[in-house]
């Protein structure tokens, strides 16, 4: 575990090539790759984005499908950031949503951690935040991806 929490890919110059994200999460670049392996089977995609407001590249993670219609929509499911030696996810649900994601089976550590989460000002929304260094809470993740999508 890394003594600090300091969070990397700052320079807009240098875009987050495999590399690049490799030397930055060290031993987690392997859950990282099994991460993005695992997207892919969910469907979503990964976007790179440099954002200046945070001054960071911040990976936008997408659901896109096609409307009824034949419209093409897309849905941000959660945020990815790279972090000194872990990755970061963050996924913001609807607070009218919490009590459906409370009954999810997941497990007991992380529906304290929903349980715990506050509403993020005006916004409707709550925060859950995963720092993940290997592929212990992928199941959770993903599930709560799964959830993301169909609401």
């Amino acid at each position: 575990m890394p003594l600090s929490k300091e969070q990397l890919l700052r320079d807009p110059n240098i875009e987050p090539s495999s590399d690049v994200i490799a030397k930055a999460l060290g031993k987690a670049n392997n859950a990282y790759t099994k991460f993005l392996n695992e997207l892919m089977s969910h469907g979503i995609d990964l976007e790179w984005r440099y954002y200046n407001d945070g001054k960071a590249w911040l990976a936008k993670v997408l659901y896109k499908w096609t409307g009824a219609r034949g419209g093409q929509n897309q849905k941000t499911v959660f945020w990815l950031s790279i972090w000194d030696g872990f990755f970061k996810v963050s996924i913001f649900i609807p607070e009218k949503n919490r009590a459906e994601v409370l009954s999810l089976p997941l497990e007991t550590d992380v529906k304290q951690l929903i349980s715990n989460s506050k509403q993020m000002g005006k916004m409707k929304f709550f925060p859950v935040i995963f720092d993940l260094y290997s592929d212990e809470f992928f199941a959770a993740v993903f599930l709560l991806a799964d959830f993301q999508k169909s609401i």
